[in-house]
């Protein structure tokens, strides 16, 4: 009884054992998939054969169906919907070139009006550097002179009375009476008729003697300031002037008056200082980073309130060599002209200088895509077709920035929508502005946002569909 119930289960066992040896023999060498009924799975040819192409939304990724169609929510047109593609080992032809083109974007026209998408063609050209400062009107030192008393005397016309009066340089200021100088045109008068008494002397040293007289006395009224014109006035009429007129060396305007009419003035004594304000200097100051960027020569726009929206041009002549502790700026004179007097010292006005800066590809800052990693830009290669390229950005001045490699003069690039651009060739796979999905780099945290939860591949939108 007992070997009679152990047949019965000994025979089922081996059976069972021979069974899976001859199957596990069976599937190693690769014999299984020749029977009928059978069919091996790598796990990737499998699932993309049999697969169907799903269609989604880009605005709205959760929205997918079988069938191309319209999205249900915004009405833009389905895109087709690549599952891990570029994840498969090996693809059929069709699959290798949709894999190649996962990074570019064609849009409709429909798409590219509700995404507002727009292009601009990239130009070479330059940027200019802008600099602003503050700077305050001066003086021109150069413009600037003192009219002094060069005898003493009293002070008996005053043609100058207020400050802001503006004076000629043909123009006597005021008149002096000076005892000195009535007794020098007297001795000067005496000189002239000696030398025409001693000129017929037959004796040459007696001749010459009236020649020497005359010119000591010239020389001692032009140190009064007596003019070789007024001194010749005074040969011809032959009677002594009672009062010398005072020029000023320029016109301009009388700036400050010390004197008045009837007043004793001393040798040397400043009587009017007089600027022309037909020129001015205007001082700015540029901060201590901006310095190298700040040449002699270069060019500076001055506004100013009192002009109303006026623009004045001037150059920079000096540029002083030492720095403000307390501002952190160094000081720039600019020399301009001022014409109808607009500009007045002391007066607070707006500078700008524009420097030029190294020459290439300038596009607006809205074309490029920063991801901490790289910049992206979308280049519209065809009509509605996008391709994203790598560029290495330069100087950024405002809204424009200069590209140094990755496009050429001439590419149409979005600068408007390419954040939409960039989030459907996501959609697709491709590799957009989030390089982080695909090579593995840590994308940076948003400011003042956390950073995104890491993937989960568990989850699978497939579950949204409609």
């Amino acid at each position: 009884m007992t070997m009679a119930l152990n047949k019965k289960i000994t025979i089922p066992l081996t059976i069972i054992t021979l069974t899976i040896v001859a199957a596990s023999w069976l599937y190693k060498s690769g014999k299984l998939s020749k029977l009928p009924g059978f069919h091996t799975d790598d796990g990737h040819n499998h699932a993309e054969q049999t697969a169907k192409p799903l269609y989604t939304c880009s605005m709205h990724p959760f929205i997918i169906k079988d069938t191309p169609g319209t999205c249900p929510i915004c009405g833009m047109e389905l895109i087709k919907k690549l599952a891990d593609v570029q994840n498969t080992v090996a693809r059929t032809p069709e699959q290798k070139q949709q894999a190649d083109m996962l990074g570019h974007v064609s849009l409709s026209a429909n798409q590219r009006i509700m995404a507002n998408v727009a292009t601009i063609e990239a130009k070479y050209g330059s940027l200019n550097k802008e600099i602003n400062a503050v700077g305050i009107v001066q003086f021109d030192q150069s413009r600037q002179a003192k009219v002094t008393a060069w005898i003493a005397g009293r002070i008996d016309k005053l043609n100058v009375n207020t400050v802001g009066a503006q004076v000629s340089k043909d123009r006597p200021v005021a008149e002096i009476y000076s005892p000195d100088l009535l007794a020098t045109q007297q001795e000067y008068l005496l000189a002239v008729k000696s030398r025409e008494q001693l000129k017929s002397s037959p004796i040459p040293s007696i001749s010459q003697n009236g020649d020497g007289l005359v010119a000591s006395t010239k020389q001692r009224l032009m140190l009064y300031g007596v003019k070789e014109s007024q001194i010749a006035e005074l040969e011809k009429v032959g009677k002594p002037t009672i009062r010398l007129p005072i020029y000023t060396p320029l016109s301009g305007i009388v700036i400050e008056k010390m004197v008045q009419q009837g007043q004793y003035v001393n040798v040397g004594e400043v009587l009017f200082t007089i600027a022309d304000l037909s020129r001015v200097w205007v001082e700015i100051d540029i901060f201590e980073n901006e310095v190298p960027y700040v040449r002699v020569g270069q060019q500076v726009e001055i506004r100013s309130a009192i002009e109303h929206g006026a623009v004045s041009h001037g150059r920079i002549s000096f540029i002083y060599p030492f720095h403000d502790p307390k501002t952190h700026t160094v000081k720039a004179r600019v020399e301009m002209p001022n014409p109808g007097r607009m500009l007045r010292p002391d007066m607070f006005v707006n500078a700008i200088i524009r420097v030029p800066l190294v020459k290439g590809i300038v596009i607006p800052v809205t074309a490029v895509l920063d991801t901490g990693t790289r910049q992206v830009v979308w280049v519209e290669t065809s009509a509605g077709m996008f391709e994203p390229r790598n560029v290495q950005a330069g100087e950024r001045i405002e809204d424009r920035v200069q590209i140094l490699s990755g496009i050429k003069a001439g590419d149409k690039v979005a600068v408007s929508g390419s954040y939409l651009i960039d989030s459907e060739s996501q959609l697709k796979g491709g590799s957009g502005q989030d390089h982080s999905q695909h090579t593995g780099a840590v994308k940076p945290e948003t400011k003042g946002q956390p950073a995104p939860a890491k993937k989960n591949d568990k989850l699978n939108m497939d579950d949204m569909k409609m």
